[in-house]
């Protein structure tokens, strides 16, 4: 099927029409909100087996890979639906008048608000959980704007049947015409022309580094810049202490040739880096990796752009001086299928080679060799920002390389202890964000309820009357939500 790309005009209409919408449904009780995102999922889920179909033939993806993301999808959805309605992350400040002070201090109460209408863009991996429906609109809706989404080519028509189950759920919960809009673009024009709209005020993106530079770049160039939450490049580093791998470096080599591999290494958490000091421990890891890789069968990509940019970049890797391949998968290779591959370079050659910072987004990792723990903490304090960060170790190693755990604590969201960094659970804890180039904001998630905050700003009102106020403001607190009046968190009503 052949989508057309939106013109300009068409977007002028759909955004006046999107600013409508947030005016309305900004103003809407919590409850209406989640009662829209219930709908969302539910449509979503009726949707069948055609749905699962659709996104396999598009992405290559298999039927219970896409069930399971179907269904983290829903449950994203009726989570944040939950968080919604809870008002927890609203962040209510209460502070009473104290007219008898001198001088005396007027009531003021903080809150968040919607910010305006969002532009989100489909994410290639995730056609589901980081796409049309996924976080990031969830987010917005929960927080209270209206959503435009940018469909990705990939998946237009997968992008297009979530599309409609958002508007059917829109329909049958009785919400404003135009909170959800749904647009196509092959090239950049669609994605400039939204991002570049007075009409909108804020942008979520999961892809590339240079998309999402982009995206930020003319956010930046606008009259009224705007934010713009974007999930972008993360090699994810995995530091092998010296006790731990001495006591199991077979055990942690099966253990990250799954996760390397997992998903044809198709995961904005894939473990691209690992680092070990030279040693018997880290030559029995790096020869175990190797065999477990070349026993490794070769998996389809999602597409045939991530495909070629996959054999170019580790093409280009591997050229690279000092660069060692350690193994390849030995099984017949066929067309748009990643080879999964492990190299390997001296500390000293990562840390002056540029190219051997960069993601290769596939099924590749670099095991970095340093000579001593001075050389690994030296790269651990020049990597750059990442999503997450491993540490294999021992008690006693962690102990034992203190200023190491505070390097890498500096460079990450995430940071995992004797775990792999492939598998994102969807929980109030969890960070999905990390310093640049990770994200364009590393005090933000993209995953779990906290995303919300991401399409909220906050606004104080002073010397309002309770009648006035907004609902979640006023004495009474019959919403039940978390405030803290006075510095003391509290459910109760002002007396």
């Amino acid at each position: 099927m052949t989508y057309t790309d939106h013109t300009t005009e068409e977007i002028e209409i759909l955004l006046l029409d999107s600013v409508k919408a947030f005016r309305a449904y900004g103003k809407m009780p919590l409850k209406k909100r989640a009662e829209f995102m219930r709908a969302i999922a539910r449509e979503i889920e009726a949707l069948g087996d055609i749905l699962l179909q659709t996104a396999a033939e598009e992405t290559n993806l298999t039927e219970p890979r896409l069930r399971n993301e179907r269904g983290r999808t829903i449950f994203q959805l009726i989570s944040y639906a939950e968080a919604c309605e809870r008002g927890d992350w609203l962040e209510i400040k209460i502070d009473t008048g104290l007219p008898e002070r001198n001088p005396p201090r007027q009531d003021i109460r903080k809150m968040l608000v919607p910010i305006g209408p969002v532009a989100v863009f489909g994410a290639s991996n995730f056609p589901f959980a980081y796409s049309t429906a996924g976080g990031d609109t969830a987010c917005a809706f929960a927080a209270g704007c209206s959503v435009i989404v940018k469909a990705h080519p990939a998946h237009a028509q997968t992008s297009e049947l979530v599309a409609s189950a958002v508007l059917k759920a829109a329909k049958d919960t009785n919400m404003p015409d135009g909170i959800f809009a749904h647009v196509y673009g092959a090239g950049t024009e669609v994605g400039e022309a939204l991002v570049k709209h007075p009409l909108v005020k804020a942008v979520g993106f999961t892809g590339s580094l240079a998309g999402g530079r982009q995206l930020f770049d003319w956010a930046s160039q606008r009259k009224e810049p705007i934010p713009v939450f974007a999930e972008m490049s993360s090699i994810n580093p995995v530091f092998l202490l010296p006790e731990k791998l001495k006591q199991s470096a077979d055990e942690i080599a099966r253990l990250y040739a799954s996760s390397i591999t997992l998903g044809v290494g198709q995961f904005c958490t894939n473990p691209g880096l690992l680092l070990g000091i030279e040693s018997e421990g880290l030559d029995t890891f790096v020869a175990a990796l190797g065999e477990e890789i070349r026993q490794t069968s070769p998996g389809n990509m999602l597409h045939m752009g991530i495909f070629k940019n996959y054999v170019e970049r580790r093409a280009n890797a591997l050229s690279q001086e000092e660069v060692t391949t350690v193994a390849v998968a030995e099984g017949d290779l066929q067309l748009n299928q990643g080879a999964p591959t492990i190299a390997t370079v001296s500390g000293e050659a990562f840390l002056n080679n540029p190219v051997l910072h960069m993601e290769v987004f596939g099924p590749y990792s670099l095991v970095v060799r340093c000579k001593d723990l001075t050389e690994m903490t030296q790269i651990a304090n020049h990597i750059e920002g990442q999503l997450t960060a491993t540490l294999m170790a021992t008690e006693a190693d962690i102990s034992y390389h203190e200023e190491l755990v505070d390097a890498i604590r500096s460079i990450c969201g995430r940071f995992i202890l004797n775990s792999v960094p492939t598998g994102v659970e969807v929980c109030q804890s969890m960070h999905h964000g990390g310093p640049y180039p990770a994200t364009t904001d590393s005090r933000f998630t993209s995953v779990g309820a906290d995303g919300i905050k991401r399409f909220a700003r906050p606004v104080a009102y002073q010397n309002w009357s309770n009648d006035q106020l907004p609902q979640e403001l006023k004495n009474e607190n019959t919403l039940g939500i978390w405030r803290t009046v006075n510095d003391k968190l509290s459910k109760d009503p002002i007396k």
